[in-house]
């Protein structure tokens, strides 16, 4: 008798990972090498999951070469497809201030600000977002965004 857990199938995690320039182009390229990584696992563009992650990375990539960076040294972006979501972390080098908002203490920024909206549309956009400390220096935003109908981007069917 073959004992249950050999007989399920195995959880295939998709990761990609890149350091970019702390740079503006940096920036964009981390949005474009997003949406080209979740075709690729079969999320198509223009898709409202395509769409809301390249918007979050744009927003979380944005934040680090503007409020987290750190001369010489780089980001990093962190894509996963996970048992029902893509999973996004952008870790900056920046430890101390300024903090990014925690989630729920997000607040709208008045008319006339020219800041602040960034984590606005990642609160608006994501379906779990956090911030996480990093060892030795710096800061991770990881957000999710749940995709229906994940395991037909596995080749299964649902139950």
């Amino acid at each position: 008798m073959t004992p249950q857990f050999l007989s399920q199938k195995p959880v295939t995690v998709r990761v990609f990972r890149q350091r970019l320039s702390s740079t503006p182009r940096g920036a964009r390229l981390a949005r474009s090498l997003t949406l080209n990584q979740l075709h690729s696992w079969g999320i198509p563009y223009g898709t409202d999951v395509s769409d809301a992650v390249g918007a979050i990375v744009a927003e979380l990539a944005a934040n680090a070469v503007t409020h987290g960076r750190v001369p010489g040294r780089d980001f990093e972006l962190r894509l996963a497809l996970v048992t029902g979501s893509v999973r996004v972390e952008v870790t900056d080098t920046r430890s101390g201030p300024p903090y990014p908002p925690a989630r729920g203490a997000v607040r709208p920024p008045r008319p006339l600000d020219e800041r602040g909206r960034g984590f606005v549309l990642v609160d608006a956009l994501a379906d779990r977002w956090e911030v996480l400390d990093r060892e030795p220096l710096g800061k991770t935003v990881r957000a999710e965004v749940d995709v229906p109908g994940w395991l037909a981007l596995r080749g299964e069917t649902g139950a």
